[in-house]
Order: C-alpha cells, then sequence, then structure tokens
C-alpha cells in the first residue's frame, strides 16, 4: 500500500498535471514525455510555468508518470528567470509510486497534501502564452461560495460540440452536448480549457470519492465531479479567448513551431 504523500509544511500555489501517456503524440512521446516537447523553443510545459510564476506561484507541484524522471532532471528542484522571484518545484510521482498515471481527479487528490486551501491547476500539455494567472480572481474566488472556478475558451476544430455553457451569472452549466431544437435559442457550449481555480472542499464528500492523498492510487476522471458541482451551482467560470492550444497531435505542434 502507498500512503498519502506527507508534506507537513507545504501549502503549494499550483499544481501542474504533466503525467499523461501522450499516445495521439506518438512517436514523439515513445522517447520523451510530452510536456518536455519543443515549442517555440522551449519545453511545452515551461509556457504554463512562466505564466504561473508571473502570478506569483511561488510553490509548484508537478504530477508525473509516462517517463517521468525526465521532468525532474530537466527543471530541477527550483525554476528560475530573471525579473521573477525563484519558483520551487514540487513532485508527484504516480509512476514511481503507482506504475502509471491516475487520471485527472486521481491525480490532484494524489498531490492534495501537497496544496493550499486554494490552488491553480494548468495543463502541462497546453499552450496559453498570454493566460494571466490573476492573484486578484483567485481572491475573489477564495471569498465566493463557488468550490471550482473554471476556464472556457471558443470551441477549437476537435472539440466543435464544447464541454459546458456559461450562464449570465457566471456559473458553468452542466449541459448535454446536443440540444434538440425547441424553438428557443440554444445555449452555446464552451471547451474546458484545464485551467482552474479549486479549492480543497470540492475534493472531498460529495464530490469526490477518493480519499485525501489517494493512497491506493485510484484512477478518478474530473469531468463527472465538474458536472455534478455545476448542478449544485458550485462552479463559476469565465471566457479566455486568448492564445490556446491542446497540443494532443503532431499536427497541432507543428503549426506552433511554424
Amino acid at each position: 500500500m502507498n500512503r498519502a504523500p506527507s508534506h507537513p509544511t507545504l501549502a503549494a500555489d499550483a499544481l501542474l498535471l504533466a503525467a499523461g501517456r501522450g499516445e495521439r503524440m506518438r512517436p514523439l512521446t515513445d522517447a520523451t514525455p510530452k510536456p518536455l516537447l519543443t515549442v517555440r523553443g522551449k519545453p511545452l510545459m515551461q509556457w504554463a510555468m512562466e505564466g504561473l510564476q508571473r502570478g506569483g506561484v511561488q510553490q509548484l507541484v508537478i504530477n508525473t508518470a509516462w517517463l517521468g524522471e525526465q521532468i525532474p532532471q530537466h527543471f530541477g528542484q527550483v525554476f528560475e528567470i530573471a525579473g521573477q522571484a525563484p519558483m520551487h518545484l514540487h513532485y508527484s510521482q504516480e509512476g514511481v509510486d503507482f506504475g502509471g498515471a491516475l487520471e485527472t481527479a486521481g491525480g490532484i487528490v494524489r498531490a492534495l497534501p501537497q496544496l493550499d486551501e486554494v490552488f491553480w491547476v494548468a495543463a502541462g500539455d497546453v499552450f496559453a502564452p498570454e493566460f494571466v494567472f490573476s492573484a486578484e480572481v483567485k481572491a475573489r474566488f477564495k471569498a465566493s461560495p463557488q468550490l471550482a472556478h473554471i476556464w472556457l475558451v471558443p470551441n477549437p476544430a476537435h472539440n466543435p460540440g464544447g464541454d459546458f455553457g456559461l450562464s449570465p451569472q457566471g456559473l458553468a452549466m452542466n449541459l448535454p452536448k446536443h440540444e434538440p431544437t425547441t424553438g428557443t435559442p440554444d445555449v452555446p457550449r464552451w471547451t474546458f480549457s484545464t485551467i482552474a481555480l479549486y479549492k480543497r472542499a470540492f475534493f472531498n464528500a460529495p464530490w469526490c470519492a477518493v480519499p485525501n492523498g489517494n493512497p491506493l492510487g485510484l484512477k478518478a476522471p474530473l469531468a463527472p465531479m465538474l458536472r455534478a458541482a455545476m448542478d449544485n451551482h458550485a462552479v463559476s467560470a469565465q471566457l479566455y479567448e486568448g492564445p490556446w492550444t491542446d497540443v494532443g497531435t503532431p499536427e497541432r505542434l507543428g503549426q506552433l513551431n511554424r
């Protein structure tokens, strides 16, 4: 049995997801984890790391699995960029502990003992170089009754149906992929960017059935949890219309590098 990681003095501001296999990126990911593939001269995940650092994040947890040893070998324990405060790096090594990735919610819960009461989550395989990890937005969310705050983006070609709706009150809406025509205007669906703020309470019952720290290494997806919380008006959202790419295929990677 793998016990929950113990980090009593650590309360990280953010988690960067970097554990996936990247099957659709093969053969590029046969020898390199997808977040370390080069985009415009630097590792793909570094774009998110720099954004988090600009937003004031000083303690970052990175979860790893597939070829995960390469990520701490590349970045080490401290990430430094001129003009910014050093960002200390910590690792949640799902591959070492359980032999593979735990899916999004399973990975977040595994890292939860290392995370603060409110924390950012971003994805190491998403390119959003202009996204602002705003301390003001984080403070507003912390003071709100919501348990999660997510950013939605205009639907890319590979997800034309979108994921969630957005109410005039700024709440994320759990809508079916396709609504029959009823004579009333259809509510637009937007795509979940993967960028979000969460409160630790979101990963407790009744929303999450995985025990804190995920000591058994249970795999758990995030979308069903979000949809259940949306049905209870517990997820706020806003639209982000800056550059954003889910770098899921060699073709999308090539487009970014052209």
